[in-house]
């Protein structure tokens, strides 16, 4: 199998840990010679250094709770912190969370959550400032931000659809790319960088440019049934087997009436992962689509 291949199969199937998809795609990086590619794969591996070259997938929205005491050995455990009660200019910070952690770190953190949550302390010094504005006579003796566990696997789930964005374009372009020497630039860099910045750093156009049959499905809306119609037609055009292929469409069904955002990701999940379980089945008929599908995403 080639190494494009070899990545395509591996961001497909979610059994793969995402450090071992990235790994190989530092290969990639290092045959395509494209620094930029390289860097992004170094930072989701080894964590970034500033919050200013966070990418927004790892940039999540939070609420925050807190434990309060107060007289006659009254307490609130839990509550709620209304952002209203914080200084204007601290409110922004409390808002989002920054996961600066490498993919691994992350990952883990999804493995042993029991609860759907995860939490990031409030600074100790923050938290006396504020402490005694948030409930009238109370005072809060811990706050944390309290991340949901779905955002992060969202979160994981962006970079491996990234990669294969990326990596389905790079073979549109060359499908030996993969295979080329090391800085040999088997696609030129001016249009390496392109596909980078649509599939990667940036907001996606030209969905699948290297297909003829697709761009004009390239928007970033889940409200899309012309692209899942054609293929539902591509399935069932398929040599696969007949339930195989009943159980495909009936999850592509289920994505094309979703009503909202989330149950559209819902049955976008449900067939990444149906795929990665008929990989070789599939693979063939369903990979010029995925760049648009992902697009789709909310």
């Amino acid at each position: 199998m080639s190494l494009l291949r070899d990545i395509q199969s591996a961001a497909i199937d979610t059994s793969v840990p995402l450090t071992t998809l990235l790994r190989k795609c530092k290969v990639l990086s290092a045959r395509l010679g494209n620094a930029e590619f390289k860097q992004w794969i170094d930072n989701e591996l080894n964590g970034y250094q500033s919050a200013d070259d966070l990418p927004n997938y790892r940039i999540l929205r939070v609420n925050s709770k807190g434990h309060f005491s107060g007289p006659f050995q009254s307490s609130l455990k839990n509550a709620d912190i209304p952002l209203r009660c914080i200084p204007k200019q601290f409110r922004e910070s409390l808002t989002y969370a920054h996961m600066m952690e490498s993919v691994a770190a992350m990952e883990s953190l999804v493995s042993k959550s029991d609860g759907g949550t995860a939490m990031v302390p409030w600074n100790p010094d923050f938290v006396a400032y504020v402490g005694e504005n948030i409930y009238e006579g109370m005072n809060c003796m811990q706050a944390w931000k309290v991340i949901p566990i779905g955002s992060i696997v969202a979160a994981l789930d962006t970079v491996r659809t990234r990669v294969l964005n990326f990596v389905l374009e790079i073979e549109a372009e060359d499908p030996g790319a993969g295979e080329a020497a090391v800085n040999s630039n088997p696609v030129p860099q001016e249009r390496v960088h392109q596909i980078f910045n649509t599939y990667i750093s940036g907001t996606v156009q030209n969905v699948a440019t290297g297909s003829t049959n697709f761009s004009q499905h390239a928007k970033a809306s889940f409200k899309n049934p012309d692209l899942l119609n054609d293929l539902l037609r591509a399935l069932s055009g398929s040599d696969a087997d007949t339930q195989l292929v009943l159980r495909a469409t009936s999850i592509v069904e289920e994505m094309r009436d979703a009503n909202e955002p989330a149950g559209f990701r819902e049955h976008y999940t449900k067939f990444m992962s149906f795929l990665a379980d008929h990989m070789q089945v599939f693979s063939p008929v369903v990979a010029p689509f995925l760049p648009a599908l992902a697009a789709m995403l909310p």
